[in-house]
């Protein structure tokens, strides 16, 4: 079991989701201002989320697990629970609230920064089949990227794997790979380039969390129940030992 104060936990999980979200909105902000082609502004705004992803994930792992994904705590919990080293249930709330937060006040903090207001509700409507597909296969990969490096021994190699898996997956995919809950209410705050209305978002988390399911039964299925730790791996990323 982790020796963290369950305090500091969650206010990396915090601090971590929310620059995530401020690096997410404002290089979208940033993307659009600065050029009117579609590519560059997409280039732009998903380089600057990987990298930030990538540090976030290296700095705060050792403290908190560097999840700053409620589905990604959810998995964790999950995976863990019958061993005694994971998150409880109580610890699996804090950081949902925490992620939450972060992802409020980062969006927050990235529309205040480009000047416009703290709290702005995104018009541009994401509802439609291809799009909650999408959506499902970006967050299943994700589930199956992090378990599976966990269970195979190979957990330093997250935060490089999980930011190339969602830059690959922004490209690769017809939603763009939000595939987060925390950030996808995130994003309804701020009615720029990555924003989603706040009425497409109950179907987004959905076909989220659908996908998560789907990810931990590939788990289960490719890597089995137990976990296969290698001995130099002292430190989980993805649940805290």
């Amino acid at each position: 079991m982790t020796t963290t104060p369950l305090s500091r936990r969650l206010a990396a999980e915090a601090v971590g989701t929310a620059v995530l979200a401020t690096v997410l909105v404002g290089s979208g902000i940033r993307a659009t201002g600065l050029s009117r082609d579609g590519g560059v502004q997409f280039l732009a705004n998903v380089l600057a989320s990987v990298l930030a992803l990538a540090l976030v994930i290296a700095l705060f792992a050792p403290v908190s697990g560097g999840h700053f994904n409620p589905l990604v705590s959810a998995a964790a919990w999950w995976t863990e629970r019958r061993g005694g080293t994971g998150l409880t249930a109580r610890e699996l709330g804090g950081y949902v609230l925490a992620q939450v937060v972060g992802a409020v006040t980062g969006t927050g903090l990235a529309n205040t920064m480009f000047e416009r207001p703290f709290v702005q509700l995104s018009g541009q409507r994401r509802a439609a089949g291809h799009l909650w597909l999408a959506e499902g296969v970006a967050t299943g990969v994700l589930i199956l990227l992090v378990c599976g490096l966990v269970r195979s021994g190979r957990a330093r190699l997250l935060p490089v794997a999980v930011a190339a898996w969602i830059g690959a997956a922004c490209w690769g995919t017809a939603s763009g790979s939000f595939a987060n809950p925390a950030l996808t209410l995130g994003r309804a705050l701020s009615d720029s380039y990555t924003g989603i209305a706040p009425g497409s978002v109950p179907a987004f988390v959905l076909a989220q969390a659908a996908g998560a399911v789907v990810g931990l039964a590939v788990v289960t299925a490719v890597f089995g129940r137990g976990r296969d730790r290698a001995p130099d791996d002292a430190r989980e990323l993805v649940a805290p030992a």
